[in-house]
């Protein structure tokens, strides 16, 4: 282990999130905790009160919602960090379909329709769409 490694973390303190994004954050921690005690308890670990990595007991090997704050503070600011990350680097994030901001169903049935009546030729709307 090299005593002069410094961590270098992609700076993502000008990234500003939605409320959107803030509650995805909230579901990416719980399944950053899932996905941690999934491989913990195949390795062997079991819950107990206090660590003991020779016994392989762990405190934290409980539901999400039972972990300390400090614990869920932990999973959050991972998530958090991951979501900054993939914003810092270009990318976009799209609420799924039916989520407030995104196109519904019936938004879609709507655009679809009006398309139809105004005998608009959807080669173009696909031109311009890619294009965008």
């Amino acid at each position: 282990m090299s005593a002069t490694y410094l961590p270098k973390p992609i700076d993502t303190k000008g990234i500003k999130l939605g409320e959107d994004l803030i509650e995805l954050t909230e579901y990416l921690a719980k399944n950053t905790h899932e996905v941690w005690s999934t491989q913990r308890m195949k390795d062997g670990w079991i819950y107990g009160e206090k660590r003991d990595d020779s016994l392989k007991h762990h405190p934290c090997l409980i539901p999400y919602e039972e972990l300390p704050e400090e614990e869920k503070e932990y999973d959050r600011n991972t998530a958090l960090e991951a979501i900054k990350t993939i914003l810092s680097l270009g990318y976009q994030i799209q609420p799924p379909l039916g989520k407030e901001g995104a196109a519904s169903e019936e938004n879609v049935r709507h655009l679809v329709n009006f398309i139809r009546e105004k005998n608009i030729d959807i080669e173009n709307v696909f031109h311009i769409w890619h294009n965008r």
